[in-house]
């Protein structure tokens, strides 16, 4: 049996006041500099998780206390040494595999410097992730009366290691797929491996953004992208960035477009995290649930690293979360479950909007 355990941090400082409610009364540099000389520790055990194999993995979360903006725009080897220190608490817990949560997944070179400096495996959960917004964008798409075959989709963040894996994933299933990044000859570089006429870049998103009925968006941006006059009546949006890429504004602005998180799904199994991270009870991020699948297929080996993924390990961690029982787990968006009245009401307005522009 493979134990495993699960990085987590602070997206910004507000984010401290789920556990230290003190936090929320004092300025957010304060409070960064604070946590900062706080050391990595567990923040709660994670029980119940039992795959449709009968396989059972027990795990934990473990904090490190630095915020997006300082593991993205602070020293690089400081962050790097303090996501190290987290993995190496997950060691001493008894983890075979330690996954990188949000933006420790992205400094140190994807998670290859972390992984060079523990002794057990390392992944960023990053293959799963892909797997599973992709399935929602699509599942989204038919709900939305948009086939697929005949329509544009756009990716956001296409040179990443994610949205490059998306692009691939996307790619002779849409009749026009939009690569949007900020430098050009990487975007020809990802358009390249795909080898499909069907296939354009862009580094201009207000412009590129409105031409798509379907948008995958996976930046690293600490800000949002996507604002509401950017996107097209009846547009999925499926946003897999942590912080998000999408607008608040977009929820109050446009209610005929569907906006997704990425990558939630349903864990097999009576789970129980002790720990709120703002998900119903049972389910996770794609990226949590890679670590967990490769612990129960007792596989602790580093899956997901680095800045190119492999698209047969996208394929492969997919077979085996259903082998496992792991299932999207609905649709979310901006941190609320969607029923279907709410899909069905979005759907309807944007069959208004859309007769509107014909007219």
């Amino acid at each position: 049996m493979t134990r495993f355990a699960f990085i987590i941090h602070p997206l910004e400082p507000d984010d401290l006041a789920r556990k230290y409610r003190f936090t929320r009364y004092l300025p957010s540099g304060l409070v960064e500099a604070a946590m900062a000389r706080v050391s990595a520790k567990p923040v709660s055990e994670i029980t119940g998780i039992r795959s449709a194999t009968g396989a059972e993995a027990p795990g934990w979360f473990v904090g490190c206390p630095l915020t997006s903006r300082q593991l993205v725009e602070g020293d690089e080897d400081w962050a790097v040494r303090k996501i190290v220190e987290a993995a190496r608490v997950a060691e001493d817990l008894g983890a075979g595999i330690v996954g990188l949560g949000a933006f420790t997944a992205v400094v140190g070179e994807g998670g290859l410097r972390v992984a060079e400096q523990v002794g057990i495996a390392v992944t960023t959960g990053n293959s799963y992730t892909v797997a599973a917004a992709i399935e929602g964008t699509l599942r989204a798409a038919g709900i939305m009366d948009i086939e697929p075959a005949g329509a544009t989709a756009a990716v956001m963040g296409a040179t990443g290691s994610i949205g490059r894996v998306c692009a691939h994933l996307l790619a002779g299933q849409v009749a026009r797929l939009v690569l949007v990044g900020r430098r050009r000859e990487a975007l020809d570089e990802v358009a390249s491996e795909l080898a499909d006429d069907a296939v354009e870049v862009s580094t201009d998103a207000a412009t590129a953004i409105p031409q798509a009925d379907m948008v995958v968006t996976v930046t690293s941006a600490l800000g949002t992208v996507i604002e509401p006059e950017m996107l097209r009546p009846g547009a999925v949006v499926c946003d897999v960035a942590r912080p998000r890429d999408v607008s608040v504004k977009v929820a109050r602005e446009r209610d005929d477009v569907l906006v997704l998180e990425g990558g939630v799904v349903a864990v097999p199994g009576d789970v129980d995290f002790h720990f709120d991270f703002g998900f119903p009870p049972g389910t996770a991020y794609a990226c949590m649930a890679e670590t967990m699948i490769l612990a129960l297929e007792d596989r602790p080996e580093s899956y997901s690293l680095g800045r190119r993924l492999e698209l047969e390990r996208v394929r492969e961690i997919a077979a085996l979360a259903d082998k496992h029982g792991f299932r999207l787990a609905g649709f979310r968006s901006f941190e609320r479950a969607l029923d279907e009245e709410m899909i069905e009401r979005i759907r309807r307005r944007a069959a208004e909007a859309r007769a509107s522009l014909r007219l």
